[in-house]
């Protein structure tokens, strides 16, 4: 059998990893009837046939399967080659991805990247705003920044601070409604709600806030949505104090709560880290973030 082309290992790897042509040829950038395509002929070249069609999903066959930790192992294998690359790379150029959460990277990160950009105007980065952890050992981003300390080994972790929430509602809000100090004080106030599921709820209560659904007079999952009912009046809500303390129209309310305490952490990958760019955002980024 002639040497495999990369192209359609890569084809049946996505295809066999998301269950589908469509979902593979968005994540490869390709059309579907080229990823298709690239399918068709690996099977072709290795006289196998590694897929069954179910319905508009795409199933492994026993071969397939037999053959996928193979797949798997050959890219990873060239995304450590990549990774390797770019951590000697010297040249302080080119594009740095920072994944943050959406309210991080909407608020904290811009005027950083700023700074950053005008001590180093041959780097340019890439904010990827996601509430989901970026994978960095298949370079979703180069740099995360995280409120849960990593687990891999390959992964290089520092620890900024640890940062504090409180409970805030707009000045509007705080004149139709008072001031409300303690947790009793909150049990019959509209809150403005992070999820429908009873997560938020549940973390609420555990922090000594006695409320219910009733509560919640609306809701809105992601961060910077969530901070903007909180603005209009919509309710209490929780929010980083240094972006709290940033957004007029802003009342802390419910001073006898404690804060709720998190740490930030700054992550990397082991080999990124001796890349002299990535290490210049690194240290940009903690020491804007401390």
């Amino acid at each position: 059998m002639d040497n495999l082309d990369w192209n359609q290992l890569k084809a049946f790897l996505e295809t066999a990893e998301t269950g589908s042509l469509s979902a593979a040829a968005r994540k490869l950038g390709l059309t579907q009837p080229t990823l298709s395509r690239q399918v068709a002929a690996i099977e072709q070249r290795m006289g196998v046939t590694l897929f069954e069609r179910v319905g508009k999903s795409m199933a492994l066959t026993p071969t397939g399967l037999d053959l996928l930790e193979h797949a798997r192992a050959m890219g990873a294998a060239a995304e450590a080659l990549v990774l390797a690359a770019t951590g000697r790379s010297q040249a302080v150029g080119g594009v740095v991805s920072v994944s943050a959460t959406d309210v991080v990277a909407a608020i904290l990160l811009p005027p950083l990247v700023r700074q950053l950009r005008e001590q180093e105007p041959g780097i340019a980065i890439e904010v990827i705003s996601s509430n989901a952890l970026s994978d960095l050992l298949r370079r979703e981003a180069d740099i995360a920044i995280r409120h849960v300390k990593p687990e891999q080994p390959e992964l290089i972790a520092r620890l900024i601070r640890e940062a504090a929430a409180n409970f805030y509602a707009s000045e509007d809000w705080v004149k139709a409604h008072g001031h409300p100090r303690s947790a009793e004080e909150a049990t019959h106030l509209p809150f403005v709600g992070s999820d429908r599921s009873g997560q938020f709820l549940g973390y609420l209560r555990q922090h000594g806030l006695p409320l219910s659904e009733a509560n919640f007079s609306c809701y809105a999952e992601h961060s910077v949505a969530n901070w903007a009912l909180v603005r209009q009046g919509m309710g209490i809500g929780a929010m980083m104090d240094e972006i709290a303390r940033d957004t007029p129209g802003i009342v802390r309310v419910l001073d006898d709560v404690p804060p709720v305490r998190f740490p930030i952490w700054l992550v990397t990958h082991r080999e990124l880290r001796t890349s002299r760019r990535i290490r210049v955002v690194f240290e940009a980024l903690a020491q804007g973030l401390a």
